[in-house]
């Protein structure tokens, strides 16, 4: 896939192998996992690091290689189940954290034209992930600022 804001094509990266069934030696309650999913949660975790904290840690000292094989859903569909889903989706929140960062920057050292490009290409993704979620995820009625993103990332 080509990169959005290079003319230069992007790198190749890993398939999961295809699975139907969770391997044998992950054999974890599908309940136990969605209690510690939700429990991770409410510990501030992001749906990611979810992922990756029952990869490493697992339920109980069983590690869970993947959370929709093991369950049948995935980990924001489990969130969402239990109303601990985050208000803004994840990766939203993360370009939001890279451009209040960029700003700040760029208001310090205003001769930095190469983080002056990034936080343009950055705040753009930001527009269009907000187009793209506005309505289900997000209001009708929300813009992108960068007011706006600093109000929302101090909450």
């Amino acid at each position: 896939m080509a990169r959005m804001h290079t003319r230069r094509r992007g790198s190749s990266g890993s398939d999961k192998p295809v699975a139907d069934e969770p391997p044998e030696w992950s054999d974890v309650d599908p309940d136990d996992i969605e209690a510690r999913v939700v429990e991770l949660a409410e510990q501030g975790y992001e749906p990611s690091q979810i992922g990756l904290k029952l990869r490493d840690e697992g339920v109980k000292g069983v590690p869970v290689p993947d959370v929709k094989v093991a369950t049948g859903k995935k980990v924001t569909t489990i969130l969402e189940a239990h109303d601990a889903k985050p208000e803004i989706p994840e990766d939203l929140r993360s370009l939001m954290e890279r451009a209040v960062r960029l700003r700040r920057h760029v208001n310090e050292n205003q001769q930095d034209m190469q983080n002056k490009r990034a936080l343009q290409n950055t705040e753009s993704k930001i527009r269009r992930l907000v187009d793209y979620y506005r309505g289900d995820e997000l209001d009708e009625d929300f813009t992108y600022t960068y007011d706006a993103a600093v109000e929302i990332l101090e909450e």
